[in-house]
Formats: structure tokens, C-alpha cells, sequence
């Protein structure tokens, strides 16, 4: 054993030597004159063992080529997200710990890891791990887990459900929607002069801030009710029902508005709304039928490879169409997802395979991306401030108020009613993910994102504790009523 192991590190030293020595050797065969005399002003001769100099050299040699690794596009985008990876773990526990989604830990990450706070306090730190030239990459990846997000939300859209509650459903998200939407419009009158860029018309700045008003955050919502045990509950099932449906309009609504945006006259606008249109009604009532008969001759083996394998093509295919027509590419991921066979093992295994690695791995990037465009400095005055709890307070009486009311007027107690607006009050990521478009589009200045940013944090954030109040008081309120019956 040991003689095994002098001969392999003599083996191992004989041919290193041989290869430096022959190097060495070969280098004087350069017949480039002028590469001879850059050597031999720019670095010592290559003598092995020459003391000092030679280790100095060396030493120099590694530190540079170190540094150079260092700065490498792979290198950046994997040292990136490892970073990005622990940080959002780290706050999504602690903000789970405290009752809260972790969704919110994890968009304050972003924010921590932003100009916000990394770079305001150690401006070296935050221009070493996010330099702007790695921010495309960065950017792909994060718009790819947005992608695939959106497509598990499709998929986790019960039609079944939406049907079995429509009335309700229906009067109650519409309401959640039209409202807020009207006031974000109004409050644009106030603000447009402020924090609109100089090169977007009114009617782009407002109809954006009030598709941005009108989001629910669909998956924070449904995790909220499940975390609490009510998803069995008719309040369960109708918060449900309402998200789903205010999912689908808002996009619908969303579509329109970046339609609107993008196109360059009315007929572009009209073609475009038509285009996607036309391209909905395909993948709902043509293309959905023929994929529901995949299970038809059952679902196990090499098949689910080829399902999965298949949904892939089609949500970058749907989400690339979309794209191309003029909206955005997350409508049409979201359709894909809609488009699903209904079979419960196949939702149920693409969920798995895709949801997972999509959540944890790539949506995180997503909200850091979101963090490093998000600049609080900015909020500099006291007009900035004064716009910012105004906004948020608009978005909350919109969304909470609206769809209380409506929830009343469908025939549902008070407390449920309250219970109901404070769920679809919840904007968390879809939020961000309306935010980011529209910085995309340039329709949002950095202020007005700053602000939106803000609004999602603190309406999802409000959630829990704003349930737990109603709970406590609707609790107070049936006991006094048994008291009452009992005397």
C-alpha cells in the first residue's frame, strides 16, 4: 500500500515537471519579437525554484487569475443566487414564525438585498454582488419562475368550484375589482404630474395604477385559508371562489390595459384585444377538450414523462404567443395552466414537478429582482410619503371595502363579509408581478414603484392579524347572542 502510494506521487511529480520543462522549452519558440520583449519587461523569467521572485510572481499570477474567475457572468449568477437562495429561506421562516406568509419574508429579502438597505449600507458589498451587467441574467431566471408560477396558479383554478359558486363569486370579485380600480384611476389625477415618467400619456399611467389596485394574490390567499382550517368552510370555499374568478378578470383586465399601452393607435389596439381573444377562445374550448383525453387510457410510466415534458412546450409556447401578439407572457402561461387535463393525478403531478422547484428555486430570484429595482431612498419628501400612505389606503378601502359590501349585499353575515374583503385584500406576489410589468413598460417611475412595492407588503401583511380580529370579535358576538337566548 505505501509503495503504491510513493509511486503514484512520484508518477504525478515526474510528468508535472516534464509538462512545466516542456512549456518552458517551447516558449522560446515564439517567433513574435515584440510578445519576447512584452515578457521579459512585464514578468520575471520562468526558472523553477528561483526563490522569491519567483513566488511573488506566482502568488501575483493566482491572485489575478482569481479575481478574474471571480467576475466571470457563470461565476456572478451562481454566487448570486446562492445568496439569494439563504436569504429568502432565512426571512420566510422568521416572517412564518410570526404568523405571516412566508411569501412576505421572502419580498422583504428582496428588499433587504436591494439599493434599499445592502446598498445603502454597504455600497461596495451590494456593487460586487449584483454589478449591472449581471442583471439580465438574473432578470431570464426570475422571469422564467414567474412563468412557471403563473402556470401552477392556472392549474390550481377550479372551474368546478368557480361554477358550483358563481353567483356569489361573481358579484363579489367584480366588486373587489371595479372598485379599487376606479380609485386607483381617480387617485391618478393627484399623482400623474409627480411620479408619472415624462413620456407616458395619462390614460396608460392611470388605467396601469388601477389594474395594479385590483390584484389578489390567488396562492397567498388559498394558503392562508388552508394554514387556518377553514378551506372546508362555506366562507372557505366562496374566498376561494372569489379569488379565482378576480384572478382570471384581472388578468383579462390586465391583457387589455398593456394592450391599450403597447399599441400604437386605436387599430393596433383593436387587433391586438383580438388577436388574444381569439387565441383564449382556442385554448379553452379547442385545444383544453383534446387534452383531457390523455387520461382517457390511464396516466403511469413513460407517460408522465411525455405529459410533462409536453405541458413544458406548451407554457412557453402559450406564454411566448402571448407575448408576441402584444400582452404579456404571463397571461398566457396562465392559460396553459388553465388548459390542463382536469384528471387530479395529473394536476397533481405537474403541481409536484413543477411547483416545487419553480417556488423554491427560481421565484425567490424573482423577488430579489423586484428588491434591487426597488430604491425607498427615493421616497425623499414629505409628497412622496403623503403619496404613498394615500395609495395605500385607497387600495385597501377599494379592494377590502368593495368587496365587503358586495359580500353583504349577496346575502352573507357581516363578519364573513369582513372576513371575505380582508382575504381578497391579499396582494403578495401577483402584485409584484403586475409591478414588474409595468416597469418593464415603462409606465411605473421608480417612485411609484417604490410605493406600489409598499402597498403589496403591508395589504398582505395586514392579513392575518386583520382575520384574527374579526374572528375574536364575530366569537365575542356569538356568545353574547347565547347569553342573550339563555336569559
Amino acid at each position: 500500500m505505501k509503495s503504491s502510494l510513493l509511486l503514484y506521487v512520484a508518477t504525478i511529480l515526474i510528468f508535472t515537471l516534464g509538462i512545466y520543462f516542456v512549456l518552458s522549452y517551447g516558449s522560446r519558440l515564439e517567433s513574435s519579437a515584440s510578445a519576447s520583449a512584452q515578457r521579459d519587461m512585464s514578468s520575471p523569467t520562468v526558472v523553477l525554484f528561483s526563490g522569491p521572485d519567483w513566488l511573488e510572481g506566482a502568488w501575483n499570477t493566482v491572485g489575478k487569475a482569481l479575481r478574474e474567475n471571480q467576475r466571470e457572468p457563470l461565476g456572478i449568477l451562481l454566487l448570486q443566487v446562492t445568496v439569494i437562495l439563504i436569504a429568502t429561506r432565512l426571512t420566510g421562516g422568521f416572517f412564518y414564525k410570526l404568523g405571516q406568509p412566508p411569501v412576505i419574508g421572502e419580498m422583504v429579502a428582496g428588499l433587504i438585498l436591494g439599493p434599499s438597505l445592502l446598498g445603502l449600507i454597504f455600497p461596495k458589498t451590494f456593487s460586487f454582488l449584483f454589478p449591472p451587467s449581471s442583471m439580465g441574467a438574473l432578470s431570464l431566471l426570475g422571469q422564467i419562475g414567474s412563468v412557471l408560477f403563473m402556470f401552477v396558479v392556472g392549474m390550481e383554478t377550479n372551474a368546478k368550484q368557480l361554477k358550483e359558486k358563481a353567483r356569489a363569486a361573481i358579484i363579489i370579485s367584480h366588486a373587489s375589482i371595479i372598485a379599487p380600480f376606479f380609485l386607483g384611476v381617480t387617485v391618478s389625477l393627484l399623482i400623474y404630474r409627480l411620479f408619472a415618467p415624462p413620456d407616458i400619456s395619462f390614460t396608460s399611467f392611470a388605467l396601469f395604477l388601477g389594474a395594479a389596485m385590483s390584484v389578489t394574490a390567488f396562492p397567498v390567499l388559498a394558503r392562508i385559508i388552508e394554514d387556518r382550517g377553514i378551506s372546508d368552510s362555506q366562507l372557505g370555499q366562496i374566498a376561494i371562489a372569489c379569488a379565482a374568478v378576480d384572478d382570471v378578470t384581472a388578468w383579462c383586465v390586465l391583457a387589455l390595459v398593456i394592450a391599450i399601452v403597447k399599441a400604437q393607435g386605436i387599430m393596433a389596439s383593436v387587433m391586438t384585444v383580438t388577436l388574444a381573444l381569439t387565441f383564449t377562445m382556442f385554448m379553452l374550448y379547442i385545444l383544453k377538450p383534446r387534452l383531457n383525453r390523455i387520461t382517457d387510457a390511464g396516466f403511469e410510466g413513460e407517460k408522465k414523462n411525455i405529459v410533462l415534458v409536453g405541458a413544458l412546450a406548451l407554457v412557453f409556447i402559450s406564454a411566448y404567443l402571448t407575448s408576441a401578439i402584444g400582452i404579456h407572457a404571463l397571461f398566457g402561461a396562465f392559460l396553459a395552466g388553465t388548459v390542463m387535463p382536469a384528471a387530479p393525478e395529473v394536476r397533481f403531478f405537474l403541481r409536484d414537478k413543477i411547483a416545487n422547484f419553480s417556488v423554491a428555486a427560481l421565484l425567490p430570484l424573482f423577488f430579489a429582482f423586484t428588491g434591487l429595482r426597488t430604491q425607498i431612498g427615493l421616497l425623499n419628501d414629505w409628497q412622496s410619503w403623503l403619496a404613498a400612505v394615500g395609495i395605500i389606503t385607497v387600495a385597501v378601502v377599494g379592494k377590502l371595502g368593495g368587496s365587503t359590501m358586495a359580500a353583504r349585499w349577496a346575502g352573507m353575515k357581516w363578519s364573513e363579509s369582513i372576513s371575505i374583503g380582508v382575504l381578497l385584500n391579499t396582494r403578495g406576489l401577483m402584485e409584484l408581478v403586475v409591478l414588474n410589468i409595468g416597469h418593464d413598460l415603462g409606465v411605473l417611475s421608480g417612485r411609484i414603484f417604490a410605493i406600489m412595492v409598499l402597498m403589496a407588503l403591508i395589504t398582505t401583511g395586514m392579513t392575518g392579524p386583520l382575520l384574527s380580529l374579526v374572528e375574536l370579535v364575530a366569537g365575542k358576538g356569538i356568545k353574547q347572542e347565547r347569553l342573550a337566548t339563555t336569559a
